[in-house]
């Protein structure tokens, strides 16, 4: 987790320093949106893996002869395998990029003002 970390917490300063503010500004939208688009699929992804699960095991999924496939079938240790990925996706990754879309721009905020006597606004 450290490498993550340094990555959210170094790229706006990298940037910041030495490529300017304007940059900058640049960079931060494009941070926000594809960890928005990210958060979106990796949270919906992992709700439709639970929800697949949850639907083998209430009898619901039948085959084209009309058999119930329940607990125990290989389409339920699929799903269970999917779950697994899935709910760290749902509960832990997909809201946890919010956070880091928040720290790259309060360290932006934070160090705008030192950014700014590096590179002057002409």
């Amino acid at each position: 987790m450290i490498a993550p970390g340094l990555l959210v917490i170094l790229s706006p300063l990298l940037i910041g320093f030495f490529f300017g503010p304007k940059v900058l500004a640049g960079f931060l939208p494009g941070a926000i949106v594809s960890g928005v688009m990210m958060a979106t699929s990796a949270a919906n992804t992992g709700g439709a893996w639970d929800n697949a699960k949850k639907y083998i095991e209430s009898g619901a999924l039948v085959d084209e002869n009309g058999n119930k496939i329940g607990k125990g079938s290989d389409v339920h240790k699929a799903a269970v395998v999917g779950d697994t990925v899935g709910d760290p996706l749902k509960d832990t990754s997909g809201p946890s990029l919010n956070i880091l879309m928040k720290i790259m721009a309060i360290i932006s905020l934070i160090f705008g003002s030192k950014m700014a006597q590096f590179h002057p606004v002409q």
